[in-house]
């Protein structure tokens, strides 16, 4: 197989763009310092397509290895032709170059082997040819009669023959493909109840049927898990005739032979015992992993836009964990989230200790300067909440205002090595609480501590594959990380493990250099740090900052390579370094133009026009942080209750999970609200996700409120007056 042509027929690409980017990930450059600093060379691809693409080049040559192995398989037992090497050559998935294998592959004892073994072979070759003036199949079997071969009557000859014609069928590549692509179209999955007396969170799909080709994604996931908790039980079936039609179009010859009727039941017999329980393992197996696939798209969607929050920098933050018997623990940051204070109070057990919970938190709030307040919003949150909000009404000068936070994986965080390392005065629920707090101040710095799969922003995230899975979230974080750029004398080991080119170990020896040499002075400093080599540095250097640096330079996105460049752009247009710094740059553009526009210029320094441009844009704004340019997160001063809620009402809500049939908003009461698909838009949309992210914030309308089952009905099309 051509790779190259392959790649860039399924990207719709250049060649030159596949064979450039497939050499650059060939020599060891990681997806972030080829997105960023190869697009000359790949044509300015994103992130996302060159990870799809690396991922697919990995696709295609397991298949070719695998392609290798199945043809000198074959070639060993002398029974490779030119027609099978032609069509191992064409097949394009792994499923094909198996179907071509089926009938050269090794097989444990079967019927037909028993019957090969008591040489009925020849016989069922005869019956198979279908010889139009052939005797009965019953005649023909009775010289196959042998006691001594385990063959007593012509019946049992016949029946063994019958057999190797099955698995012939059934090995058939261009049978079994025809049979997948007609589940594919026609099949209909079958779902019943294991016991319909038993109730569980499945009864939707206690009878229930949907055609393959229009089922949801999410109802297969749904559906798979309710047959692993064993309350479903699934099929997947196809209309016999149609079956029976592919089989006898292969394999039935119309020529008034005796022996049809016994081929055809022998097809029958292929379909029924051997074909069709494989296939639809296949089918299923098919629709699971495309499901998986789409669940993770998602995942990775969501988790995107979680990382990249706006940090609400420059502020004191309190951290509330809630909790009922255990308390609520409380942690107090300032704006870089060194920990201030720490305590527990009691606000869900008696008045005179919600009390005493007022005058603490009112004390630590007046100590420090608090200015936010993250809670949790696991247990107890909506009591936490209610006390938050009639604590805040009580404070009618202190500009203090609260957000209710995810708190998914934060318990996992706290109980880790990496915690008890980061804080091993605090026990884990105090760290949790400091997390809490750190979330709102800064979402990205705090989740990389967490296995992404934790976060929990997806559906059914505990069925997917795991290593596909922890792939995909992994690379989401890697390009969230190195899209903005970490402090090299802030960061934490977990988040600079995440920047491009640098594992666990070179970044715990980042922050030892540090802490041994006092922080950075710019870029190259990094080069003495022990075991970041000249390859490491390469990928990681542009997205290092170096505030503290002299060279304005190392605390932008301009890599040291172009540095040269950058320097000598300046120049021609009459700036220096410290006009940089001192953000003096307005007539940049026009400076540019009057050289001939941004071709002449990348031609006069000698470097691409995509370079350039992320160039001019560093150049005018240093040090930025993109996340600066979203929407601030909403804060709130007050809580509603659900019972508070009207149909028609007018809320403002922040989007907190988008999943495949609509999207959960958090609208200021304890439950969040959903939004189905249909009441997103006006106008058609295939997926939530085409309109919403996570952490966006909505205007939307309540539709129906069930307080008893805590269920609110959202829309985001506005209400005809």
């Amino acid at each position: 197989m051509d790779i190259i042509k392959a790649l860039a027929s399924r990207f719709s690409l250049q060649t030159w763009q596949v064979e450039n980017t497939v050499k650059l990930i060939d020599e060891g450059n990681t997806i972030p310092f080829i997105a960023r600093y190869r697009k000359e060379a790949h044509g300015t691809l994103d992130d996302q397509v060159l990870r799809e693409l690396s991922e697919r080049l990995e696709y295609l040559r397991n298949l070719d290895r695998r392609r290798e192995e199945v043809s000198s398989s074959i070639d060993s037992q002398g029974k490779m032709t030119p027609e099978l090497f032609s069509a191992l050559e064409k097949a394009e998935t792994l499923a094909e170059i198996e179907d071509i294998y089926r009938p050269y592959k090794p097989k444990r004892r079967t019927r037909a082997s028993i019957a090969r073994e008591k040489g009925l072979e020849p016989l069922a070759d005869a019956i198979y040819f279908q010889l139009p003036k052939s005797p009965e199949p019953l005649e023909m079997a009775k010289e196959y009669v042998d006691e001594e071969k385990g063959v007593p009557t012509a019946e049992e000859a016949l029946a063994g023959a019958m057999d190797i014609i099955a698995e012939n069928i059934s090995d058939n590549a261009n049978i079994r493909r025809r049979l997948r692509n007609l589940f594919c179209v026609s099949g209909v999955v079958y779902v019943r109840a294991a016991d319909e007396n038993e109730d569980s969170v499945y009864t939707m799909y206690y009878d229930f049927s949907e055609p393959v080709n229009k089922i949801a994604d999410h109802r297969i996931l749904a559906v798979d898990r309710g047959e692993k908790d064993e309350f479903l039980k699934v099929s997947v079936t196809l209309d016999p005739v149609k079956a029976s039609n592919v089989i006898a179009s292969e394999t039935l010859i119309a020529n008034g032979s005796p022996c049809t009727e016994t081929v055809k039941k022998a097809g029958i017999d292929a379909y029924e015992r051997l074909i069709y329980p494989s296939v639809e393992r296949e089918i299923r197996n098919i629709f699971t992993e495309r499901a998986a696939a789409s669940a993770i798209r998602l995942f990775a969607v969501n988790l995107r836009e979680l990382l990249m929050q706006p940090p609400v920098k420059g502020k004191v933050a309190m951290g509330l964990d809630p909790g009922y018997r255990t308390g609520c623990k409380v942690a107090v940051v300032d704006p870089t989230g060194r920990v201030l204070d720490t305590n527990v109070i009691y606000i869900t057990h008696s008045e005179a200790q919600k009390n005493a919970a007022k005058t603490l938190i009112k004390d630590l709030i007046q100590k420090h300067g608090v200015e936010i307040i993250a809670i949790g919003n696991g247990t107890a949150s909506k009591e936490t909440e209610i006390f938050t909000a009639e604590l805040l009404r009580e404070l009618p000068d202190r500009k203090t205002s609260y957000m209710v936070v995810s708190e998914a994986g934060a318990s996992v965080y706290s109980a880790s090595k990496l915690a008890s390392e980061e804080f091993p005065q605090f026990d884990v629920s105090l760290r949790s609480a400091v997390s809490i707090a750190r979330r709102l101040q800064d979402p990205m710095a705090e989740l990389v501590k967490i296995e992404p799969k934790a976060i929990g922003v997806g559906q059914y995230q505990h069925d997917m594959p795991k290593k596909e899975l922890e792939t995909a979230l992994d690379g989401v974080v890697e390009d969230c990380v190195n899209n903005v750029g970490v402090d090299v004398n802030t960061a934490s080991p977990s988040l600079l493990s995440r920047v491009s080119g640098i594992n666990g170990a070179v970044a715990k020896n980042i922050v030892s250099y540090r802490e041994e040499n006092g922080p950075f002075t710019g870029r190259t400093q990094l080069k003495k740090v022990p075991k970041l080599g000249d390859k490491a540095f390469e990928q990681c250097a542009g997205f290092m900052r170096v505030p503290e640096s002299k060279n304005i330079l190392d605390n932008t996105g301009v890599h040291p390579e172009s540095y040269d460049a950058a320097k000598e752009l300046l120049r021609l247009c009459g700036f220096e370094l410290s006009d940089v710094k001192n953000g003096k740059l307005d007539e940049l553009e026009e400076k540019i133009d009057r050289l001939g526009g941004i071709e002449k210029a990348a031609e006069l320094l000698n470097i691409g026009v995509p370079t350039l441009s992320d160039i001019l844009k560093e150049l005018k704004r240093p040090g930025r942080d993109p996340r600066d340019e979203l929407p601030p997160p909403m804060l709130r001063t007050d809580v509603m209750d659900i019972n508070d809620l009207t149909p028609g009402m007018e809320l403002l809500g922040t989007v907190r999970n988008v999943i495949d049939f609509g999207a959960f908003v958090d609208i200021g009461v304890h439950q969040d609200g959903l939004v189905h698909i249909s009441q997103i838009s006006d106008r058609y949309i295939k997926h939530p996700s085409e309109v919403l992210k996570v952490g966006e914030v909505v205007t939307v309308w309540v539709i129906a409120v069930d307080a008893g089952k805590k269920r609110v009905s959202l829309t985001m099309k506005k209400p005809k007056e």
